[in-house]
């Protein structure tokens, strides 16, 4: 296997005068170039991914083919993996993750059977699956079963779904929950093509992050779907979604996903999604994957989105009737350039996912709804960024972009770090060399680095060719390293415009020293109620709280951002008439955003909350994702 960089000009990409097929053109060859050339990535010393078993200089895989049976009845997705694989001439083995998988078999590709070994289980990481190769094996054909407990997998009951009439099944691969049913390196820099042939009962929709390959077919009892991925994709962005299904187009290109119960309100709040794409693409190129469809999912989703490539997943929590938190829709979106497009090479460094999407997300939002919009959520971003500080201590090591081995594990780091600070940088770095400037750098990145792995030091390197370019005096002002490799905030940093929330931070003073509620709340924007709620103090009379709670309405509040702010407020005080519209909240959506810190803070007062978080938990728990499940579980309400 050949490990020879291919270089890519940004002038092969982008062709002065050229017109749109001939850059279509040129785009697509230095996209086939560039997606053969994530091995010299995966050398680099701090390319390493640690919550992998996977060797991919010696090994690896480059192609999955899936023909997967889905099994309501035993909650298992079974049948066949085929693996392409990349090796060394002299590789004696190739390791592949596996978490609970039932392995039947393990031939290559002439049928002939293959030694292999599943290693020790870890209870994070799954277990090393070891396969023995010939000197002349290149494929690798798998029959299995994933487990009923899988973690990436949630198997809802009919009752559990909207229509109420058919079973559920979602996946969520992020971080490395996709080994728990696909035997493959599960690691974001072993990037790979996919394809898939999934059988599902009659009557259902199997939708996957990926395009059709042909129509669907039904026969006898079952039906049978296929797609193809042919750009190469990081692991876990390989997902599925099987139930009772309808579409809805948004757009030439753009479309929904969703149960028909919720269709209707789901593409109205999801108007804009084909105006996201031309507004991405104006800002940093083209849209490289195709169509961009979205499924909205049940509420047991554990996420507010994950990007999956071609089919974004979204928890139906955004949906506010009024777009206020459509911001969920243009991250998602942007991550088909910072994420998708250009991964993260290891758990390390996912500021280079969330925190350059975060801040690509924020100028979609400035694109379609203007500046003020831009500015308020930017804000609260920075709040959070801020309270990330508060919690972790402005000195401690997960305060860093680039996280040492104990932060840098799947799922690791603080959101207001990987997300707020990583946004906030990129704000600094635009507001230093100019907007003008930083956006041809930044779209010329996406296209330089378009379908490979990334890592902190690789992308310092190429802010310091491609931006800053020798100058001693933009580097200093910069202060790169500090941003990336030192805890807390830069000096340089580009801070929030203090008129965004001016009239807002007043109402929250004159509250605090015993003021009115304001007035003029219910015409607020989502993010101006946001910015009330979470400044106002943690500590509150009980009077105080009953003046918001009856004026604003604030439990009865259809917003679920907004509700959320509300209810942390409240239980903080322990008070008592939010109680019922807590419960609600938490046995009505398993969003893990919202319920981890409301069920965290409820278990941590013995006397008050602890009761309400048990008997809460007792009724939620199997309507919520083996992720969330596994956090909370931690907490031992049971007991």
């Amino acid at each position: 296997m050949s490990f020879v960089r291919t270089a890519v000009a940004a002038a092969a990409i982008i062709v002065a005068g050229c017109n749109s097929s001939q850059t279509n053109t040129a785009m697509n060859a230095a996209d086939n170039q560039t997606e053969a050339s994530i091995a010299p990535v995966l050398e680099t010393p701090d390319a390493k991914d640690a919550a992998s078993y996977a060797r991919p200089l010696e090994a690896r895989v480059h192609h999955v083919a899936l023909d997967l049976n889905v099994d309501f009845e035993t909650k298992r997705l079974g049948g066949t993996a085929t693996l392409d694989i990349d090796r060394k001439p002299d590789a004696k083995e190739i390791v592949l993750d596996d978490k609970g998988l039932e392995i039947a078999s393990i031939t290559d590709g002439s049928n002939q059977p293959l030694d292999y070994k599943v290693g020790p289980s870890d209870p994070k990481l799954g277990s090393p699956l070891a396969i023995s190769l010939r000197p002349d094996t290149n494929r690798l054909i798998i029959k299995y079963k994933s487990a009923p407990d899988a973690g990436a997998l949630q198997w809802l009951t009919p009752e559990q779904t909207a229509g109420k009439k058919k079973p559920y099944l979602f996946s969520q691969g992020q971080a490395i929950e996709n080994r728990s049913w696909i035997p493959t390196q599960d690691s974001p820099g072993i990037r790979q093509t996919w394809e898939a042939t999934i059988h599902v009962p009659a009557g259902l929709t199997a939708v996957m992050s990926a395009p059709k390959a042909a129509e669907p077919m039904t026969q006898g009892g079952e039906s049978v779907f296929t797609y193809k991925m042919d750009h190469s994709v990081a692991p876990y962005m390989i997902a599925i979604a099987v139930g009772d299904l309808a579409f809805k187009p948004l757009g030439k290109r753009t479309g929904v996903w969703t149960e028909p119960a919720m269709l209707d309100r789901a593409a109205a709040e999801l108007a804009d999604t084909e105006k996201m794409v031309e507004a991405a693409e104006t800002l940093y190129g083209p849209y490289r994957w195709g169509r961009y469809d979205v499924l909205v999912l049940p509420p047991a989703f554990p996420y507010g989105g994950m990007e999956n490539p071609t089919l974004t997943f979204l928890t139906p929590t955004f949906i506010a009737g009024d777009k206020s938190l459509v911001g969920l829709v243009a991250h998602e979106l942007a991550h088909s350039w910072s994420g998708n497009l250009v991964t993260n090479a290891n758990w390390s460094d996912s500021w280079l996912n969330e925190g350059v999407t975060s801040y690509f997300e924020n100028r979609i939002m400035e694109a379609l709804y203007g500046p003020k919009r831009a500015a308020q959520e930017a804000a609260l971003s920075f709040d959070e960024m801020e309270k990330a500080f508060a919690e972790e201590g402005i000195n401690g090591s997960n305060t860093q972009l680039h996280l040492g081995p104990k932060e840098g594990v799947p799922d690791g780091g603080a959101g207001g770090i990987i997300y707020d600070k990583g946004a906030v940088f990129l704000r600094t770095m635009e507001k230093i060399v100019g907007r003008e400037k930083w956006d041809a750098y930044l779209r010329s990145y996406f296209d330089r680095h378009a379908f490979q792995p990334m890592t902190s030091a690789l992308f310092l390197a190429d802010l310091r060719e491609n931006l800053v370019k020798g100058d001693k005096a933009l580097e200093q002002k910069l202060q790169l390293d500090n941003w990336l490799y030192k805890p807390g905030l830069p000096s340089n940093v580009a801070r929030p415009d203090p008129a965004a929330f001016a009239d807002v931070d007043k109402a929250v003073s004159a509250f605090t020293a015993g003021g009115p509620v304001p007035a003029g709340f219910s015409s607020w924007t989502t993010a101006e109620k946001l910015r009330f709620l979470n400044k106002l103090p943690r500590k509150l009379p009980t009077a105080r709280l009953d003046q918001l709670n009856k004026t604003l309405k604030l439990n009865d509040a259809g917003n679920q951002e907004v509700l959320f702010a509300w209810l942390d407020l409240a239980i903080r005080n322990r008070y008592d008439p939010a109680v019922p519209a807590l419960e609600h909240f938490l046995t009505s959506q398993g969003r893990r955003k919202f319920v981890r810190p409301l069920i965290q803070t409820l278990a941590a007062d013995n006397a008050w909350g602890r009761p309400i978080a048990a008997r809460v938990y007792k009724v939620a728990r199997s309507s919520y994702h083996p992720i969330t499940q596994r956090d909370l579980d931690k907490l031992k309400l049971g007991s």
